[in-house]
């Protein structure tokens, strides 16, 4: 099935369509009186970062607080000492909001006398994950009134997803229009989504992204076993201890690589992603974009994906050494580039779960009319394929096209309250809009 073929696959045939409108009517009076100022850190790699920004603007408005612009903090992992404004653009941030939260570059000087001028002195709430409004209004509240600043150290995971409607737009503004990318990051993979649409004329410039997770710190933490042996088994050990020290080898902790791919939780190896896609219709003429890190032993491991997929790119294939060089050592530059190229791409691959793909799924959705064509594999089912010595061509191929047109029912949803509106933005930052135009009156208006 050539690519051409391929992209009629998706066909939702929606009664409706949805479009963005996340906006809140202003008032002339603006903005009350600040409560106070609320610091927090984001935590985490790009996308964590990315949840922390969004609820922190939410809290914000909730309390009627002045945010800071967030401190990012060090991540073991990520090893990125990047602040805000090196990944995202703060000049376009803060006036994209100033109808709905006050947001300022630093804690004022009078502020932080009150704390011999060290943001550490000033008090670290520990406010449990996933908390409710509720929690915000009745504890937080009263300290930052008292004492004019408070802060929220980490901050990643910190407010429920089932919040009331007007809090649930202020994450929509935040997400959705007022989080862009630094100029440098923006020009770069502006220009890497351009060439990726000239590689790919043979499909009318619309190609596949592939978000895949077998870097060296992915491999480790999974506890899965591919074909290394014992010298493989050494470097996760060595890994898992320098990224999470001891956290794998706690008094009864037990390892066990097979269930744990019987259970879906291995990352999909470049080849049996390549398999995948072959399976599912995808030719040698098919225009391929990798988002990933350093992949573990990228040679030995990618050749398979490269021979079946001539035309693949990375960003180091897309972009010149040249204009790399002021990304490089920094992780989440770097996994911006790639979230942008994926944004683009007619189709997106989740191979692993995370961030990555929870903001991005949404994000395509919140683009295209709320549906979005993504592939997200059964990998429990596809570890029985793969293990399965008798298996032909033909019955992998069917198999292949049931999982995508699985995926294809999947590609639109309406959030449940339990879900993040960062994967599922409609109703809470789409309204519903008839094939005639008109917009529907029992959709959720965003008033």
């Amino acid at each position: 099935m050539k690519m051409m073929q391929l992209m009629t696959a998706w066909n939702p045939k929606p009664i409706q369509r949805w479009k963005p409108c996340s906006r809140m009517s202003i008032t002339n009076e603006g903005l009350p009186n600040s409560n106070g100022f609320l610091i927090i850190e984001a935590n985490g790699g790009l996308n964590q970062q990315r949840l922390s920004i969004c609820d922190a603007v939410a809290v914000a408005g909730l309390l009627n607080a002045t945010l800071v612009i967030p401190i990012f903090h060090l991540n073991s992992v990520w090893q990125d000492s990047s602040k805000f404004g090196d990944i995202f653009d703060e000049d376009f941030f803060i006036p994209a909001l100033h109808n709905y939260v006050n947001v300022v570059r630093e804690l004022p000087g009078e502020i932080l006398e009150q704390f011999d001028n060290n943001i550490s002195s000033i008090v670290n709430l520990r406010v449990k994950g996933w908390s409710s409004p509720t929690y915000y209004l009745e504890k937080v509240l009263p300290k930052m009134i008292r004492m004019r600043a408070v802060r929220i150290a980490p901050f990643s995971n910190r407010l429920a997803h089932d919040v009331p409607s007007y809090v649930q737009r202020l994450r929509c503004l935040a997400n959705f229009e007022a989080l862009r990318f630094a100029d440098p990051i923006r020009t770069l993979a502006e220009k890497m989504v351009e060439r990726m649409i000239k590689n790919s004329s043979q499909s009318e410039g619309k190609y596949v992204s592939v978000h895949l997770r077998f870097e060296m710190d992915m491999v480790a933490f999974s506890c899965c076993e591919y074909d290394g042996g014992d010298e493989e088994k050494r470097e996760m050990d060595v890994a898992r201890e320098r990224g999470w020290r001891g956290k794998f080898r706690r008094r009864g902790r037990v390892i066990r690589p097979g269930v744990n791919r019987m259970d879906g939780k291995c990352p999909l190896t470049p080849l049996e992603i390549g398999m995948m896609l072959r399976g599912m219709g995808f030719d040698n003429t098919t225009s391929v974009y990798i988002a990933a890190g350093k992949i573990y032993y990228e040679a030995k491991y990618m050749a398979p994906l490269r021979q079946m997929f001539p035309r693949l790119e990375t960003k180091d294939t897309l972009a010149t050494p040249e204009e790399l060089a002021v990304f490089k050592g920094h992780a989440s530059r770097l996994a911006a580039l790639d979230y942008t190229v994926c944004l683009h791409s007619e189709v997106f691959v989740t191979t692993q779960g995370g961030n990555f793909p929870h903001f991005l799924v949404g994000h395509r959705r919140h683009m295209y009319g709320g549906h979005a064509k993504t592939i997200m594999p059964d990998k429990r089912k596809l570890a029985l394929l793969f293990d399965s010595p008798n298996i032909r061509w033909e019955s992998f191929k069917q198999q292949m096209q049931d999982m995508l047109h699985h995926s294809d029912s999947k590609g639109f949803q309406l959030k449940k309250p339990s879900a993040s509106l960062y994967t599922f933005p409609m109703p809470d930052c789409m309204c519903k809009q008839m094939e005639g135009g008109n917009e529907d009156n029992n959709s959720t208006q965003l008033k």
